[in-house]
């Protein structure tokens, strides 16, 4: 039987040649009080982008996660950057220890790509929020319903990564972006919505169901 194996995103791979060129340099020169971490660190990298597989949910209404980790708010709120209605907020936090490899909550078409060179707060805190580098995704589903996704950098991220453009055909579960070293990912999804998620739960990108489309 073939060993499975988990890809590493490409956007990893400067990152993890060059901490695996300082290892090996460290190690030649015989310094392995060095050596020891400059490994961990290697390792720690490869994990970062690792990029494994998923499957998602057979319901075509299923509205999927866009991103590992946990779910800190929920809330109803009135949005004048996106949507410009009242929508169902839903953010997601990745830590370090998290896949940051994003995923297309619902199939359809792309209306516009917004990027913010902002700060770098904290993900999960208030200013994080309102100041934070982001670039956000407005779709238009398939089955009509328009939506955002929004990237938003964090304290120890320095780069977003999306791959989409306006008028592009996505579905549901594939690859779009992701942010590197610590970051949050914002849903605003319409009120109707039959919401599967709660405050604390912790989430899967491509996988677990947030909610059911009307």
């Amino acid at each position: 039987m073939k060993t499975p194996q988990i890809p590493i995103a490409k956007e990893g791979y400067p990152f993890i040649a060059f901490s695996a060129f300082v290892t090996l340099i460290v190690a030649i020169l015989g310094y392995p009080l060095l050596a020891l971490p400059a490994l961990a660190l290697t390792t720690f990298i490869i994990c970062f982008f690792r990029d494994p597989e998923r499957i998602g949910p057979i319901s075509e209404d299923a509205l999927i996660s866009p991103a590992d980790g946990k779910v800190i708010l929920i809330e109803k709120i009135i949005d004048d950057q996106y949507l410009l209605g009242q929508v169902y907020k839903i953010s997601i936090f990745m830590n370090v220890f998290n896949v940051h490899v994003n995923r297309i909550p619902i199939s359809g078409i792309v209306e516009k790509i917004i990027y913010f060179p902002g700060k770098f707060y904290s993900a999960d805190s208030d200013r994080g929020a309102l100041h934070n580098e982001y670039c956000a995704t407005i779709l238009k589903s398939t089955s009509g319903h328009r939506l955002a996704f929004v990237q938003v950098a964090g304290l120890i991220a320095r780069r977003i990564v999306c791959w989409l453009e306006a008028d592009d055909q996505i579905r549901r579960g594939e690859r779009f972006g992701l942010i590197r070293f610590g970051s949050r990912v914002d849903l605003y999804i319409p009120t109707q919505t039959q919401l599967e998620v709660e405050v604390g739960q912790k989430v899967r990108a491509g996988e677990t169901i947030i909610g059911y489309l009307p």
